[in-house]
């Protein structure tokens, strides 16, 4: 499962790097997006660090500035209560920081690689077949309208279910838990609402195919 959730996680960071159509990747191609997807976490693991950084300096300012320069306690409630927020963001940062180096080296084993490839090469390939899945279920939203990240996380999940024999239950939770890493709280729902008006559709599919 650890596996597969890190190749998840990698093929998100790498879906950015395809090719807009629906060419074969060759294996140099794929190769290199690999190199890029690792040098794009060395990059956004330093970028988190530096963030959090500056989040934690605002964050005591804030401390500080509550105790000297608030004109009364509402304020100082107030600017203590942003002093928390962003040393809590800070912290989070630092966290999602510190797994980068532990997945960059999960991307170098064979069978992380080999999974995120296979992602990857599915969602190339089938691309305008899964867009077509998404479209159907989106309710007043265009495939190509919605956050990239969104965007990307229902591919991944409808990628698993058509393509890669991905238990329905399975490819949903890995989804919602990918939302809730590189998302926020209304993006998990929506997907979350996406994908299982998606497997209503599958199923229905199957009903009338039988």
């Amino acid at each position: 499962m650890q596996a597969r959730r890190s190749s998840r996680e990698l093929a998100l960071l790498g879906i950015s790097q395809l090719p807009t159509g629906p060419e074969k990747l060759a294996t140099q191609q794929i190769q290199d997006i690999m190199l890029a997807v690792v040098r794009t976490l060395a990059n956004e693991g330093q970028e988190s660090l530096e963030t959090a950084m500056v989040e934690l300096q605002r964050g005591s300012d804030r401390l500080m500035g509550s105790q000297f320069r608030a004109n009364d306690l509402q304020s100082a409630r107030a600017m203590i209560q942003e002093a928390i927020e962003l040393t809590q963001t800070a912290i989070n940062r630092l966290g999602i920081a510190a797994e980068f180096p532990e997945l960059i080296q999960l991307a170098r084993q064979e069978e992380v690689a080999a999974y995120t490839i296979e992602i990857l090469t599915e969602v190339n390939i089938h691309r305008t077949e899964i867009d077509e899945v998404l479209s159907q279920a989106l309710v007043d939203w265009q495939v190509n309208r919605l956050p990239r990240i969104d965007r990307d996380i229902l591919r991944i999940a409808v990628t698993e279910l058509l393509y890669l024999g991905t238990q329905e239950q399975v490819a949903l939770n890995e989804a919602i838990e990918l939302a809730k890493r590189y998302s926020d709280e209304d993006s998990y729902r929506f997907i979350n609402g996406v994908l299982r008006r998606v497997l209503d559709q599958l199923k229905a599919d199957v009903v009338v195919q039988n």
